[in-house]
Formats: C-alpha cells, structure tokens, sequence
C-alpha cells in the first residue's frame, strides 16, 4: 500500500506581520501579490512547522517555483501476503535480517534472555524508541519555537526573557513574555511553543 504524506505549510511574515499561511502555491501567490503592491517589501517564508527559512526569487512564476520544490516522497506499507511461506515458529512480523556486530558478552547476555537475541534486541530497541521519542519531539518542537523567534522576533521587548523561558519549558512565562509582542508574532509562536508538551502520537 503506498501513502502519500501532506505536502509542507509555510507561514510568510513581513516584519512583524503574516501575510500568509498555508501550502506553498498559496503562500506565493500572496506573497507575489505583497511585491506586486509594495516592490520594496522584505518578506520572510519560514516552513510552519520546522521554522526553517526558505529562500526563493519569489518573483518567479508561481509554477517554476512549485518545480523547485521536491515532491512529497511516497512511503511504501509492505504487508506480508497471506500465503507466504513463514519457517517454523516464526510469527508474522514482517521481520527483515540485518548483520548486528556485537562483542561476545553481549551475545552471552542476549542469549540468556528469555526468547533469545532477536526477542531481547527488539525489546531493547522498542524501548529506547518509547523512551527517546518524546525527548526528540520536545527538543525539535523548542528549536523550531526558538528559530522562529530569533528570525522574526529578535528585536522585541524581551527576547532573552523569553528564550529562557522557552528552553526551560516554562510556557506560562512564556506566554506573559509575549503578552505586549505584535499579535502575529506572539500567536505564532505560542502555537510552536504549545507543541514542546503536546503527548506523541503512540508508536
């Protein structure tokens, strides 16, 4: 079964005001449309989840930049089919082999384990992937909060505040920080900062 992902959101601000948010085309269509009234303009694109800066010659037709873009990868879900030969005692896991290089006393202690090495390792891995998930969300959620603040926001009334708040994960100083920041600037950013303790999706 194949599944395509969502293609990416961009938020566009100028200054201290989004002019736009949503897919790409959209986004250049209002950011061409910005230009085309004020040439002068200086606008920032920034994927609205990552906070990564885009930078493109937005004066290029909406299409050619479109092309620039690379597609949506599709992710492949290989079920095993119904009737495929399966050794004796094996379940049905879609378990795929691998050359895993050890010492010997960690083969020793895999082999003690109940189930034998490939039931220990899989345990082993499910466990560090439960455990190590959250923290990795927490941590791109907060560097994404952050970019966006050092890129759009750096020169308002406590920034310092703020970025220490953010990395200590103290939101509601972080909210108060932001409480007298232009409504754009502070809606976005609490919106990133929200996700650092939203629960993950389970595995």
């Amino acid at each position: 079964m194949n599944a395509t992902p969502p293609g990416p959101t961009w938020v566009a601000f100028e200054h201290h005001r989004r002019i736009a948010a949503g897919p790409p085309g959209e986004v250049i269509a209002a950011l061409q449309q910005q230009l085309a009234r004020r040439p002068e303009a200086l606008p920032v694109v920034l994927d609205a989840v990552s906070s990564e800066r885009i930078e493109l010659d937005w004066r290029q037709p909406v299409e050619r930049l479109l092309a620039l873009l690379p597609p949506p990868q599709a992710v492949t879900l290989a079920e095993p089919a119904e009737d495929a030969p399966r050794g004796p005692g094996r379940p049905k896991l879609g378990v795929t082999a691998r050359e895993v290089t050890l010492l010997p006393r960690h083969w020793d202690w895999l082999a003690r384990q109940p189930g034998g090495a490939s039931v220990a390792l899989r345990k082993l891995v499910q466990a560090a992937m439960r455990e190590g998930h959250p923290a990795e969300s927490r941590r791109q959620a907060t560097d994404a909060a952050y970019r966006f603040m050092a890129i759009v926001g750096g020169d308002l009334p406590q920034y310092e505040a703020v970025s220490r708040a953010l990395f200590a994960g103290d939101l509601a100083a972080v909210r108060d920080g932001v409480a007298d920041w232009p409504a754009d600037v502070s809606a976005h950013l609490l919106a990133l900062a929200a996700r650092v303790d939203a629960p993950s999706a389970p595995d």
